[in-house]
C-alpha cells in the first residue's frame, strides 16, 4: 500500500533516520526532501534489492509495533521465523533456487513493495525465483499479479508475470513456509497462518540476466512484497537417477539420535553422486548429523564401507529450514545403473514428524533410538527396525549423462499393487528399456525419476499442504509441479499420467482437462517436452461407475486430440483395456482390484512406450 503525496516523502525520511548505513539510501547522496522523493521513485539504474527495501515485515514479539507489513499494523513474528529456521541471513534452497532470508533485525526494512523498481540481479539459469508475498490492509486475500521486465546483458529483454499468494489467505499448498502467528501493532498475537512463497518465472536459456524491473504497484488494495530474487541455475552436468515426491508431513512417534538406512533403486549410473534431502511441508528445521552412500548387498548390509557425504562445502551435516532442501556435496562414488543403493541419514536431534513418500514399496531400515551415528556401518546389525516409506530423501543424482525424464502420476505410477522390492513399476520398466537399447539410432539413456504419489489428483489437493496429517496423497499435480518437475535435476521430458482419482472423486472432465493444459503450458514454457498418457479403465473398482467412465473417456478424447498441448501421447488406456469390454482392464493385466495394473500390466505399459516420443 502506498500514497504518492508529501506523506510518502516524510515516511522515507523517518525510515532513513532509524536505519543503519547499508539500508540508508539508494545512493550516497545526502537526504533532502527533494532527494528523498527521487529515492522513493523507481530507480533509473539497477540497484541491489536491499538498497531498495522500503517496508518492515518482521517484528519482535516484544515490540510488535516496530513493523507494518500490510498497511494495517500487522507483521511477521521474528520468533516464529527463527523457530522455522528462517533467521536473518538464513540460506534457503527453495525448489533448487539459492534464496536468502533478508539479513535484517526485526523492525528494520527487509522487503521491497513492488512498484517498478529496477533491481540488479545477475546470472544465468532456467528460471528466476522470487521470495515474495502479497498483502492487503483490508484483510486476507488470495493472489496478486503484476507484469515486470527481465533485462539481459546482451541488451535483450523479456516480460514476465509475477503472481504471489496473499500472506494471510493465499494457498497453503504452494507456500514455502507457513508461520503460526501474526503480530499486531496493539501487541496482540493472532493465531493465524502467515505464508511466504517462492515463485519462479522463466528465463531465456543461454542469456545472462543483468537486472529485473519489478511489477508496478497493483493499486490501493494490495501490495507485492519481494524479500529476495535469485536465478535458479541449470543442473547440466548431472542426471537424476532416482527420485520420489513428498506426499505429506506425518507423525513418526519420536526419532532421536538414530539412523535411517533407506533403500532406493537407480536408473542410470555415474562416477560421482549427490543426494537431495527436503524438509517439505515442515514447520521447523531438521538437523542432519551425518549421511552416507553405499551399494546394497542384502537388507541393511552394504557392499563395502559406505562413503561419507558432506554438505555446504565439507561439513559432516547440515540444518534444513522448514520448507527448504539440502543437496550434498559431490562425492567420488561409482553408482551402478539398475541397482539398489543404501542412503543412510543420522538424525541427532528429536524428530516427531517428517515429510514422507508413503508408498515406497521397498523395505528400508532404522536403528534404535539413542544408537547414534551408524551411517558408516557396513554391516546391517544396528538396523533392527524397518520402514515402508522414504522420509526426507527425495533424490539421488549422478555426474554426467543426458538428463532426466520425470513421470508425474498417481498410484499406478507409484507402483501400488506391484511386487514389493522387485522394482516393477512402469517407470522402472522404462528405465531398463532405455539402458538396454541395441538400436544404433537409440535415444539418449536418460535417467527416469518416478514422481507418482498414491491417490494424487490433477485438479485438487488431497493433503492441504500444511500441518501434520495421516493423509500423504500430496497436493495436486498442478501445485507440486514446480518442486516435482520443474526443479528436478536436468529434467528434459515430463510424462503426465493422472486423472483417474479426479474423475472418481467428483471432478468434471473439464476441470481435469484445464489442469492438464495448465501443467503442459507451464512445463513447455520452461523448455520441457510434455508427453501425456490416457487414463486407464477401472470398471469393477468400488467407485468406478458408468458416470466416472464417461468422464474418463472425455478426458482421454482430449489427450488424444489435444490440439498441440502435448508433444506426444501415450495411449495407456488402449494398452491395458479389455478389447471386448473397454471400460474394464484386461484380466491378465489386473492386479485384482480392477483399478491398479499388476506386474504384468505395468510391464505392458512400460514396454508400450515409443522411446522416440520421449525426446522427439
Amino acid at each position: 500500500m502506498r500514497r504518492r503525496t508529501w506523506i510518502r516523502s516524510l515516511t522515507v525520511l523517518l525510515a532513513a533516520a532509524t536505519a543503519t548505513a547499508p539500508a540508508l539510501t539508494a545512493t550516497a547522496t545526502a537526504q533532502t526532501p527533494a532527494t528523498a522523493d527521487r529515492a522513493a521513485a523507481p530507480a533509473k539504474r539497477p540497484l541491489p534489492l536491499e538498497k531498495l527495501y522500503d517496508n518492515r515485515a518482521v517484528s519482535d514479539d516484544a515490540k510488535p509495533d516496530a513493523a507494518d507489513f500490510d498497511g494495517a499494523g500487522r507483521s511477521l513474528s521474528a520468533q516464529d521465523l527463527k523457530a522455522a529456521g528462517w533467521s536473518p541471513g538464513a540460506r534457503l534452497d527453495l525448489d533448487a533456487a539459492p534464496l536468502r532470508w533478508p539479513d535484517r533485525a526485526p523492525g528494520r526494512p527487509d522487503n521491497v513493495r513492488a512498484d517498478g523498481q529496477r533491481v540488479r540481479v545477475e546470472g544465468r539459469g532456467n528460471a528466476l525465483s522470487f521470495l515474495v508475498a502479497a498483502t492487503s490492509p483490508h484483510g486476507p486475500g488470495d493472489t496478486v499479479s503484476g507484469e515486470g521486465t527481465l533485462h539481459y546483458r546482451d541488451g535483450s529483454r523479456s516480460h514476465y508475470t509475477l503472481t504471489a499468494g496473499d500472506w494471510r489467505g493465499g494457498p497453503l499448498a504452494t507456500k514455502a513456509v507457513a508461520l503460526p502467528h501474526l503480530n499486531t501493532r496493539q501487541g496482540d498475537q493472532v493465531g493465524e497462518k502467515a505464508r511466504i512463497y517462492a515463485v519462479t518465472v522463466p528465463l531465456e536459456r543461454g542469456r545472462t540476466l543483468a537486472s529485473v524491473t519489478l511489477p508496478k504497484d497493483p493499486g490501493t488494495g494490495a501490495d507485492l512484497h519481494v524479500f529476495d530474487i535469485a536465478p535458479r541455475p541449470e543442473s547440466t552436468g548431472w542426471t537424476g537417477t532416482w527420485a520420489a515426491s513428498t506426499g505429506g508431513y506425518t507423525g513418526v512417534g519420536l526419532w532421536q539420535d538414530q539412523t535411517l538406512r533407506l533403500v532406493v533403486h537407480t536408473s542410470v549410473g555415474g562416477p560421482k553422486a549427490r543426494i537431495r534431502l527436503e524438509n517439505t511441508f515442515a514447520a521447523q528445521p531438521v538437523r542432519i548429523g551425518h549421511a552416507s552412500l553405499a551399494v546394497q548387498q542384502d537388507g541393511a548390509t552394504a557392499k563395502g564401507r559406505p562413503v561419507p557425504l558432506t554438505f555446504d562445502g565439507g561439513r559432516a551435516g547440515t540444518r534444513i529450514p522448514a520448507g527448504a532442501r539440502a543437496v550434498s556435496d559431490p562425492v567420488g562414488f561409482d553408482v551402478p545403473q539398475d541397482s539398489n543403493l543404501l542412503v543412510s541419514i543420522h538424525l541427532p536431534e528429536p524428530v516427531s514428524a517428517a515429510p514422507v513418500h508413503s508408498k515406497a514399496l521397498q523395505r528400508s531400515y532404522l536403528s534404535e533410538g539413542g544408537s547414534g551415528n551408524r551411517t558408516g556401518d557396513t554391516a546391517g546389525g544396528a538396523f533392527t527396525r524397518s520402514l515402508s516409506m522414504w522420509p526426507f530423501l527425495t533424490g539421488v543424482d549422478v555426474q554426467g549423462g543426458p538428463g532426466s525424464i520425470v513421470a508425474l502420476g498417481d498410484s499406478i505410477t507409484d507402483g501400488v499393487r506391484s511386487t514389493q522390492g522387485a522394482n516393477r513399476r512402469w517407470p522402472d520398466v522404462l528405465a531398463d528399456r532405455l539402458l538396454h537399447q541395441h538400436d544404433q539410432n537409440a535415444v539418449p539413456r536418460l535417467g527416469v525419476l518416478n514422481h507418482g504419489i498414491s491417490a494424487n489428483r490433477v485438479a485438487s489437493d488431497r493433503y492441504p499442504g500444511d500441518g501434520i496429517s495421516t493423509d500423504t496423497a500430496g497436493v495436486s499435480a498442478q501445485h507440486r509441479l514446480e518442486r516435482d518437475v520443474l526443479a528436478q535435476t536436468n529434467a528434459r521430458t515430463v510424462v503426465l499420467f493422472e486423472g483417474i482419482n479426479d474423475v472418481r472423486w467428483g471432478a468434471t472432465a473439464e476441470e481435469v482437462i484445464t489442469g492438464m493444459r495448465a501443467i503442459a503450458s507451464r512445463a513447455r514454457a520452461r523448455g520441457l517436452r510434455v508427453v501425456a498418457a490416457t487414463i486407464t479403465p477401472c470398471e469393477g473398482y468400488k467407485d468406478c461407475t458408468a458416470d466416472v467412465d464417461a468422464r474418463r473417456q472425455k478426458v482421454n478424447a482430449f489427450v488424444r486430440e489435444s490440439g498441440g498441448y502435448f508433444d506426444a501421447v501415450l495411449d495407456f488406456d488402449k494398452v491395458v483395456r479389455d478389447p471386448g469390454h473397454p471400460a474394464r482392464m484386461l484380466p491378465a493385466y489386473d492386479s485384482g482390484d480392477h483399478l491398479h495394473p499388476g506386474d504384468a500390466g505395468l510391464k505392458a505399459l512400460g514396454e508400450s512406450i515409443d522411446l522416440r516420443a520421449l525426446t522427439g
